[in-house]
């Protein structure tokens, strides 16, 4: 009685054709349906109303289906279709009792729940009986005949049938041995199977492909119930292992996994019910299709949730993970494997391809935290780049050398950590990571050489503008014939120095040889620009070094000694040797000439400002025509860009220098007569015969007393220093005769009163004075 308890019968469809979807489902929890993969099997019973159908499962499968009782009349007893666990049997086996055919309760129009309940256990279960009784053996009319025809016709519905195996219990069999009954049983079957109309394509196509037609036959439950219960005892032993080769379900097609088994009878009912043309092989896929999307589906949604997964996302948030592609490939082969445990018995076709499609999503969904860790490993391989190339850079290594050996370590690195993070389970492609990662190199790399570079030519930029500014300005200061010639070697030999030690080293870059070339010329280029340049700044205070130069050769003799003015120097000579060596020094200023080329710019200049300017007038037009050269804005055989001062500015500068230098001519006329005045020590001719006239007794005692002729000298000295240096306002220039008359009138009593008091002394004559202080009276006066 247990044991009946585990069939858990259960009523799969009632007699109005609604399908008990909970009760199915409860069934096949409370059964473990779902444990048995492809591990089972369905049996089916048919037959006519009670013609003992239940009775039979129940005696086989040890089930408990509603029984008819015959002491209350026979009617019907099995509404709809049932299911029930077949206990004891090995493999798992679902008995379904079908609603008796014939049946007076539904009228003798009424078939169509036999046709939808016979087309359903057909497409359900693998082995089908067929209940009969044995005296409807050999009649043409017995009540097997339509329920076989409409079998047959079902089956020729479906496109691609699964082979099923016909039983055909025989019930309440009599003293005809079986031997001669089933060649009977078995021509009935030929001709219905050859009555009915078939497809085209299956026109000539045998009963053996489609059914598997066995006979049994078995005593009457009610005569010979002691028999009965042992023929059943060994006819069931045949549904022991029948899905094994050889077995009653051996041959099965198209079977559903037990896990699909609740949503495949759903479907087969629904299409039923709908009239619709069942395709097994179709409904097969369909129901792996829907089945195997639902696990993979499960299996992504647990893989989103799962915790090892979410700490493993987050730490790759924060930065690169250590094995994160060993840990991945774990987590995803747990839900992979798990996918292929419960999709193990479905379609395989469908089940691998549903396996892709979660391989897919899955790689899809981890995708990114992939692509972040990448993204980590390249940020780091870069930020180590930096940090390698400028250690080595500073310990003086190459810079190509440097570069390279960086570069292949950090790609070496990247390489680690990118195969560290793959997983078995795809072959993700990070090549366009590492050609970021080459990129960001390259052009850090390039940045670095840039910025180095520069450096370089800042350094060699000064070095040439500190050994050529200061000098050329020294070469324009003390310009001359030879100037330009000593700048030309000054910029050779500079140049030559600085590009060779630039080109050493630039030569730890491995550049290119048309790169070197143009950063030695632009070098060269700049180097001449200092010079241009410094002779610009030059030319423009030209005429204060003409005039410094003017003042330096009027100023100073050969000696550079400071001239004195003595009258004897020839102050025309002079005065044009200066100009000529400020001439010299414009027409050095006016071009700049690097090119070596001789040039008439000193001659034109000399011969038209030195010499002056020839202008003639033409007999033809009777207009004026200039033959002065300098008339010009530009030098022949000059490039303009050459050109610092043009013809007409060098007129203009000439005039403007002479102008300016005119006063230092006449002060030096005017210093060369002052001294010629200064060195006549005689009083005028007049003061001489005044002094005689006036003074004939002082000169008297002068032979006679010598105080007297000391302070003669000092007379002497007075009138000289107030006849030549003084200056009257307002009146004549001193060394001039009216001048030296006026000083003389106006300081003679006083130089008379003088020589008077001398005399006095000389003669004796006493003052109530010191002598000290006397003399000092004398001297104040």
């Amino acid at each position: 009685m247990a044991e009946i308890d585990h069939c858990c019968s259960t009523q799969l469809i009632d007699g109005e054709g609604e399908f008990n979807v909970v009760g199915l489902d409860n069934f096949i929890r409370t059964t473990k349906l779902t444990n048995c993969g492809l591990s089972y099997a369905v049996l089916a019973i048919m037959g006519p109303q009670s013609s003992g159908k239940s009775t039979l499962l129940n005696h086989l499968f040890q089930t408990n289906f509603r029984e008819m009782d015959a002491f209350r009349g026979r009617s019907q007893t099995t509404k709809g279709i049932w299911i029930a666990n077949c206990v004891g049997i090995d493999p798992f086996t679902v008995a379904m009792d079908l609603e008796g055919t014939d049946g007076r309760e539904r009228g003798e129009d009424d078939t169509t729940f036999e046709k939808q309940s016979a087309l359903f256990a057909l497409a359900i279960a693998d082995i089908v009986l067929i209940n009969m009784w044995c005296h409807d053996i050999g009649r043409e009319q017995a009540a097997n005949k339509p329920l076989l025809k409409t079998v047959f016709q079902v089956m020729m519905r479906l496109f691609s049938p699964r082979k099923t195996t016909l039983l055909f219990v025989v019930r309440d069999k009599t003293k005809t041995p079986l031997e001669y009954l089933e060649p009977i049983l078995s021509e009935d079957i030929q001709k219905i199977w050859n009555a009915v109309s078939k497809p085209e394509s299956h026109k000539d196509t045998p009963l053996s492909e489609f059914f598997n037609v066995e006979v049994t036959a078995l005593s009457s439950f009610e005569e010979k119930e002691d028999l009965f219960k042992e023929q059943v005892a060994q006819l069931r032993q045949r549904f022991f292992n029948s899905i094994s080769p050889g077995g009653l379900a051996g041959d099965r097609q198209g079977v559903v996994p037990a896990a699909g088994f609740s949503f495949s009878a759903q479907q087969i009912w629904r299409v039923i019910k709908e009239n619709k043309d069942l395709d097994l092989p179709a409904h097969k896929v369909m129901v792996a299709t829907v089945r195997c999307e639902e696990i993979a589906n499960e299996k992504l949604h647990h893989l989103s949730s799962n915790e090892d997964w979410l700490a493993l996302e987050e730490a790759v948030q924060c930065g690169p993970v250590s094995g994160f592609g060993r840990r991945l490939s774990s987590i995803l082969e747990t839900y992979f494997s798990g996918y292929d445990i419960e999709t193990f018995y479905f379609d395989h076709g469908v089940r691998n391809a549903k396996r892709k499609q979660l391989e897919s999503k899955s790689l899809d969904f981890v995708h990114p935290a992939y692509l972040n860790l990448l993204g980590h490993f390249r940020f780091k391989a870069l930020e180590d780049f930096k940090s390698r190339l400028e250690q080595m850079l500073n310990i003086g290594e190459g810079f190509a050398a440097s570069i390279c050996t960086s570069t292949e370590s950090c790609m070496l690195e990247f390489d680690q950590g990118y195969a560290d993070a793959a997983i078995k389970q795809a072959n993700w492609d990070a090549s366009k990571v590492k050609e970021k990662l080459c990129r960001d190199i390259n052009a850090h790399a390039l940045s670095v050489q840039d910025a180095k570079l520069s450096e370089l030519v800042v350094s060699y930029e000064k070095q040439l503008g500190q050994s050529l500014s200061e000098p050329v300005e020294s070469l324009f200061d003390n310009a001359g014939r030879d100037t330009w010639a000593s700048i030309r070697k000054l910029l050779t030999r500079e140049t030559g120095i600085a590009v060779s030690e630039f080109s050493a080293a630039i030569s730890s870059f491995e550049l290119d040889q048309s790169t070197v070339e143009k950063m030695l010329q632009d070098l060269k280029d700049y180097a001449r620009n200092v010079v241009e340049k410094k002779a610009r700044e030059e030319a423009g205070k030209v005429l204060i070094r003409m005039k410094d130069r003017f003042s330096a050769v009027f100023s100073h003799d050969n000696d550079s000694m400071p001239r004195v003015w003595t009258g004897k120097e020839d102050i025309k000579t002079i005065t044009k040797g200066a100009r000529t060596a400020s001439l010299s020094l414009l027409s050095v200023m006016v071009a700049i000439r690097l090119d070596g080329k001789p040039g008439e710019i000193e001659n034109i200049l000399f011969s038209s400002l030195m010499e002056g300017t020839v202008t003639a007038v033409s007999s033809v037009d009777r207009s004026i025509t200039t033959s002065d050269p300098l008339a010009s804005s530009s030098w022949e055989e000059v490039s303009p860009k050459s050109i610092l001062i043009t013809p007409v500015q060098c007129k203009s500068l000439w005039r403007q220098f002479k102008a300016e230098t005119e006063y230092t001519v006449t002060q030096a006329i005017s210093a060369q007569e002052a001294y010629k005045q200064s060195n006549n020590w005689l009083p005028p001719p007049w003061a001489i015969v005044a002094m005689v006239v006036l003074g004939f007794n002082e000169f008297m005692l002068l032979l006679r007393n010598p105080l007297y002729l000391m302070g003669l000298f000092v007379v002497y000295l007075l009138s000289k220093v107030m006849w030549v240096q003084m200056d009257i306002p307002g009146q004549f220039q001193h060394g001039t005769l009216a001048g030296q008359i006026s000083i003389s009138s106006r300081f003679l009593p006083t130089i008379m009163n003088l020589l008077r008091r001398l005399a006095e002394e000389a003669q004796g004559h006493q003052t109530d004075e010191p002598p000290r202080q006397q003399c000092s009276l004398v001297f104040q006066s």
